[in-house]
């Protein structure tokens, strides 16, 4: 499929002074138009994921770089995917298509191919959840070691939790006194290793778009809470496959 799509990126004033076959790239009705415009606004809404992915795999763009994908123009021979505000880059079609017809199976065997090669889930997830339960009660106790072991006077006596729980356990206290220095960086690398793995494996994988709310508020959790965020994620993506299902029938 690779072979079928070459591109090339260009500033999009220069696009609008490029020349192509009318036969072949422009509307000739009004009714021409409205349909290029619904596939335009359909795509926008509804399948961003698709549009980055293309920029993805077609123009080797990055997942950052391809965030803000948006389609701009769509003719019998080409897209033309914004990614900036100054810049978009046009993917040729070919063949062309003779009618309008022929868009949606297009774009949708590219996307196909474009999940493939990349190693994507046809499952894009589109939407949080918040920890719940024991995640909840993890999350708790991990901002609150944090805070803890944020200074290692806290473990002394004359801090209000010495004189509040830890004269009792002269012993532990001593124990964590020595320990922390090591505990925040410890718990450091511990949570950005996690939070790689997250991001490798169910945000890149899932094509959560990069800096958008949603990927925000699972980066957030997975840094903090760790277990927690791939459990309910791989949730969402069940749910998500499930209701897919039931649409089909």
């Amino acid at each position: 499929m690779r072979a079928l799509f070459s591109s090339h990126t260009h500033r999009k004033h220069h696009h609008r002074h490029q020349h192509h076959s009318p036969t072949m790239t422009t509307p000739n009705s009004s009714a021409d138009a409205a349909v290029k415009q619904r596939i335009i606004t359909h795509m926008n809404a509804d399948h961003q994921d698709s549009l980055i992915r293309y920029l993805e795999y077609y123009a080797g763009f990055s997942s950052f770089s391809a965030r803000n994908a948006q389609l701009e123009d769509i003719t019998f021979d080409s897209l033309t995917i914004s990614y900036s505000h100054t810049q978009s880059h046009r993917i040729p079609i070919k063949p062309p298509m003779k009618t309008w017809s022929e868009a949606r199976p297009r774009v949708v065997e590219m996307d196909q191919v474009a999940t493939r090669a990349l190693g994507r889930a046809d499952v894009t997830v589109k939407r949080y959840e918040g920890p719940r339960g024991w995640m909840t009660v993890v999350m708790a106790v991990v901002v609150v070691t944090v805070v803890v072991f944020s200074r290692r006077a806290n473990f002394e006596p004359g801090s209000v939790l010495y004189w509040a729980l830890l004269k009792h356990v002269p012993g532990f206290a001593n124990f964590c006194w020595m320990v922390q220095p090591v505990i925040i960086p410890l718990m450091l690398a511990i949570h950005c290793w996690e939070l790689w793995q997250f991001e490798r494996t169910r945000l890149r994988k899932h094509t959560v778009r990069v800096f958008s709310r949603t990927w925000w508020k699972w980066v957030v959790s997975s840094f903090v809470e760790g277990a927690g965020s791939f459990v309910r994620f791989d949730e969402v993506v069940r749910e998500q496959e499930e209701e897919r299902a039931k649409a089909r029938h």
